[in-house]
């Protein structure tokens, strides 16, 4: 009760409601990120955050949940205890199997990995835009995946379709949902997210691994 008054009394000196606050907080826990170039809804959400940025970060600590904030690329991702997060110093607490800490499977791990590659290939030779992105092609993705993993994207659509879906849902990548999929037409944008979320570790692996050392890793910390 004690921090919950608290919590609204400094809330009220920065004009918002409890409920706003409660809001913003569970979309980070449920989404684990927000990107202000998302949509309006998390333009929005972002936006709030930077009013009561020290608030969130305090009440989600209480938890062992650390939050990390890029200015530049405008985005907010939230980190379980035990996640190793780039940027931010180790903790001592145990990682824990909960909603932050879903898992992805051995098909999406390989195309993060394979997109973090690429993003770091076209960041050496210039190739970033003005947001940090890197644009890259369906058919590239494809003929990457194969050169260092001597895998294919699913040749199902919808199996492609919901490998590209939840690697979006991760605010990794955007991309057009009308470009051709099927026949491996249209391109993609590589977000700087990708930077925080895959190691430059696991990425040093990635150059001399096998495709059978593939494991499953915990989507919302690096992967390493």
């Amino acid at each position: 009760m004690i921090i919950s008054q608290t919590l609204e009394q400094e809330l009220d000196r920065r004009g918002l409601q409890l409920s706003e606050f409660t809001e913003l907080v569970l979309r980070l826990l449920d989404y684990s990120i927000i990107c202000r170039d998302e949509s309006q809804v998390e333009q929005g959400l972002y936006d709030r955050y930077l009013r009561i940025d020290t608030l969130v970060d305090d009440f989600l600590s209480i938890m062992a949940i650390r939050v990390l904030h890029d200015r530049q690329f405008h985005y907010v991702r939230a980190y379980p205890p035990g996640a190793e997060v780039p940027g931010l110093g180790d903790e001592v607490n145990q990682p824990f199997n909960s909603g932050l800490r879903a898992r992805l499977n051995q098909q999406e791990v390989a195309l993060v990995l394979v997109l973090r590659s690429q993003y770091d290939k076209a960041l050496r030779e210039g190739q970033v835009d003005d947001d940090g992105a890197v644009t890259l092609s369906f058919e590239a993705l494809a003929i990457a995946m194969k050169n260092l993993l001597q895998r294919s994207l699913p040749e199902n659509l919808t199996e492609r379709r919901n490998l590209l879906k939840r690697i979006r849902q991760l605010r990794l990548i955007q991309y057009n949902q009308e470009d051709n999929l099927d026949a491996g037409e249209g391109w993609i944008r590589i977000r700087p997210q990708i930077v925080n979320f895959v190691s430059d570790e696991a990425l040093a692996v990635l150059r001399g691994e096998e495709p059978d050392d593939i494991t499953e890793e915990p989507a919302n910390s690096d992967i390493a």
